[in-house]
């Protein structure tokens, strides 16, 4: 399947908040709207009120009065933001807490007459929305996702683009600390007790796709005690028995012991131990092959359940950098053109290599327009710390070393050696050389791309020039032919005015 991408006359379009989506969960009751391209949305405000709604109804059944009001003064803000914004998409749902609460019709009533069509959500539904943000993040997800809210965790099956089977269990982590005071034996019992229905996960390999906040909280725990280069954890991956092992020391771990680490919010740290506990039961009970975190979820779910065939079939990270660069000087179909002039000497593992080289060739760009100074250090930034939904680390890291090579002399930074194969940096690294050639040959303007090639006969990298772009030669070309040649391990050679060899298409899969 052909990958798709925005055209140079879209990438600026989705400027202006355009989408929202109003979350009213178990714990927090949030609002996200949305800006950007519509297979990679950007948030343009984000903010939640912890209102609770589902704190008693273990005990009463109830929404406690107080929660209720909190939360409906945090929906009359939101209504006015939405309404001032001028976003004319908006999905308002709730979740587990009004599901489940003997007065939870009373409550959605109270907030339908704000002015938000607030939808009621089953099990089913929760479920499968979350599953389907998982799918709009990981295109290639297989396994099984689970979903950890206030008052309940959500699993499914995702495989081939599909979610196949749901269920809701009312484990959330409002309702684990009760459960946990009970004792050890009476928590692993009812835990297990409540996976009874789910013996499908089991059977469905593949890593668990961790999806919400205290997942992300015990993500950013791993990261944080083990030293991890980056500081999002969205991709993160743990080998189950690594997961075992943190979980085992953050079940016993004082909440104000985490508050104090830093980068993880009080709502977050008070959570953590317990989920903690329940994660070691589930690792038990579904023996997933690893743990991958992810940063999208229900909201995200619910955006892309919108997107017409097509825009689904866009890849996210292409879509993503299109629009992020644009603005900053780079269009996709310059970068395709660059991409196709350097992939002689490109090697790389197909479609997988191709996409992030072609991701790396707009980040140098937008890159190039930066002062010296601090261009290294921007794009670097870029690659590693922004969230790029369709990246995993390894390919930040590859995207990174790419961007050395493009505004630096060759070396790799010790950091990008944690996150990929030393292999793979120093072909990316090369790649970020041949854009930089590209760039010293004429700012990869459509007449030095087409008056020249650059290719790999046996061991030496030879750049042609017809008649024309013979004019572009000069000392810094050869330097930076040389420097090319020089890491590729290959000889440097200069030939001018003969018939140019047939170009490379760039093909993505």
């Amino acid at each position: 399947m052909s990958s798709h991408w925005p055209s140079g006359t879209l990438e600026l379009d989705g400027a202006k908040p355009d989408r929202a989506v109003v979350d009213i969960g178990s714990n927090t009751v949030r609002l996200v709207i949305y800006s950007g391209p519509p297979r990679a949305p950007n948030s343009f405000l984000n903010e939640k009120v912890v209102a609770k709604l589902g704190r008693d109804i273990g005990d009463t059944g109830l929404i406690p009065d107080k929660s209720a009001e909190l939360a409906l003064a945090a929906l009359r803000r939101y209504n006015a933001l939405i309404t001032d914004l001028g976003v004319q998409q908006v999905d308002v749902v709730a979740t587990a807490a009004v599901r489940d609460a003997k007065n939870g019709g009373e409550f959605l009533e109270r907030v339908r007459k704000l002015g938000l069509d607030a939808r009621l959500l089953s099990g089913d539904e929760e479920a499968r929305a979350s599953a389907t943000g998982v799918i709009a993040a990981f295109p290639d997800a297989h396994g099984v996702v689970a979903d950890l809210g206030g008052g309940s965790l959500e699993l499914v099956s995702v495989e081939n683009g599909q979610d196949h089977h749901g269920e809701s269990l009312s484990i959330g982590t409002l309702r684990l600390g009760a459960l946990r005071k009970k004792g050890s034996a009476s928590f692993k019992r009812t835990v297990h007790r409540a996976f009874d229905n789910a013996g499908w996960a089991a059977a469905h390999p593949g890593p668990l796709y961790m999806v919400g906040g205290t997942w992300r909280a015990f993500a950013k725990y791993a990261m944080l005690t083990s030293g991890h280069p980056l500081s999002d954890p969205h991709w993160l991956q743990l080998p189950v028995e690594e997961a075992d092992k943190i979980a085992k020391k953050l079940v016993r771990t004082d909440p104000e012991t985490l508050r104090e680490m830093g980068g993880i919010t009080n709502l977050r740290a008070g959570a953590l131990p317990d989920a903690a506990a329940l994660l070691r039961v589930m690792l038990a009970e579904l023996a997933p092959t690893e743990l991958v975190f992810s940063s999208w979820g229900l909201r995200e779910g619910i955006l892309y359940q919108r997107l017409p065939e097509l825009a689904r079939r866009q890849d996210p990270l292409l879509a993503g950098m299109a629009y992020f660069t644009a603005p900053r000087g780079a269009s996709i179909s310059k970068a395709a053109m660059i991409a196709g002039w350097t992939a002689s000497v490109a090697n790389g593992d197909g479609a997988k290599s191709e996409r992030l080289r072609l991701a790396a060739t707009l980040l140098a760009q937008a890159a190039a327009r930066l002062e010296p100074n601090i261009r290294m250090s921007h794009a670097l930034n870029w690659a590693l710390e922004k969230r790029w939904i369709g990246l995993d680390m390894p390919g930040r890291a590859r995207i990174a070393a790419a961007l050395v090579g493009a505004c630096d002399k060759p070396a790799l930074p010790s950091e990008l050696l944690a996150l990929a194969d030393e292999k793979d940096l120093h072909e990316a690294l090369g790649w970020g050389l041949a854009i930089r050639l590209c760039r010293r040959l004429g700012g990869g303007s459509r007449t030095s791309l087409a008056s020249s090639s650059l290719t790999v006969e046996g061991k030496t990298v030879v750049l042609d020039l017809d008649s024309t772009g013979a004019e572009l030669l000069g000392e810094p070309v050869e330097t930076e032919l040389k420097n090319l040649a020089g890491w590729l391990g290959m000889d440097a050679e200069i030939r001018v005015d003969r018939r140019l060899p047939k170009r490379a298409n760039l093909t993505l899969m």
